[in-house]
């Protein structure tokens, strides 16, 4: 771990995470990761819409040609796991999690240029089905990120009034989980592609509609502290080892 990154991550960082749930590191991702996963990502983009062009369709489950696109856990095998697993992700984990560190998800979350759709409020660990330790979530830019084309929104424990997971009810059409329903309109991220909201998988967070002419790109990989079960027993998801009591066992 270089002198560099040792101090990337401030002790304010480290107590608004603990205060609020979250922190951001504005223009941290090194340029190489940066483009490298803007390729993947336009790689599975072009692999959907052959897809959906050879079937005759605009949609193929949740992913929308051109308006939206959610692409997971396809890392294996991928130029992903480089910065997944990267110095840069392990000193994030070591901030927030502690010792101990477990690639737990991965996704691409696209919105298409002045067409994305929003996302309520909600919390991440209610998707998970069943009582948990709270996870990390690093939201990647891939593109510089404001209001106006539909960056995140994350609302702070102290104006939520819970650092714990609330009830969420599905929404009527889209299926999607919603688990607040005040005027708080949250705080916005507004940051340069290449950058990382870090927050807590029990931080309500939502995001905006892209009324712009451009992509919106974010890439998402989540680590939990420990392998994450749903209430029959398996895993949640991945459970692959980056951080064991303080060792590196993944991008050595």
């Amino acid at each position: 771990m270089s002198a560099i990154l040792s101090s990337l991550i401030s002790a304010k960082d480290r107590q608004q995470f603990r205060d609020d749930g979250y922190f951001v590191l504005p223009g941290v991702v090194p340029p190489a990761h940066l483009a490298m996963m803007r390729e993947v990502c336009g790689q599975f983009i072009a692999a959907y819409d052959a897809e959906m062009d050879a079937a005759g369709q605009t949609q193929q489950g949740i992913n929308t040609k051109g308006s939206r696109y959610f692409i997971f856990n396809r890392h294996k095998g991928t130029r992903l796991t480089e910065f997944i697993y990267s110095d840069l992700m392990a000193e994030v984990c070591r901030a927030t999690l502690g010792d101990n560190a477990y690639l737990f998800w991965e996704q691409f979350v696209v919105k298409g240029p002045e067409k994305g759709a929003k996302f309520s409020w909600h919390q991440d660990s209610a998707y998970v089905g069943t009582p948990h330790r709270p996870y990390l979530t690093c939201w990647v830019t891939l593109d510089d990120v404001t209001e106006a084309n539909g960056t995140v929104y994350l609302l702070p424990y102290s104006r939520a009034g819970t650092r714990e997971v609330v009830p969420h009810t599905a929404a009527p059409v889209t299926g999607e989980l919603e688990g607040y329903f005040g005027s708080d309109p949250g705080d916005p991220v507004i940051v340069p592609a290449g950058s990382i909201a870090c927050f807590s998988s029990t931080v309500l967070h939502r995001s905006g509609f892209n009324r712009t002419p451009n992509w919106r790109r974010v890439y998402l990989p989540q680590y939990s502290a420990e392998p994450l079960l749903r209430p029959d027993g398996k895993l949640a998801a991945f459970a692959e080892p980056f951080l064991v009591n303080g060792v590196r066992r993944n991008g050595v």
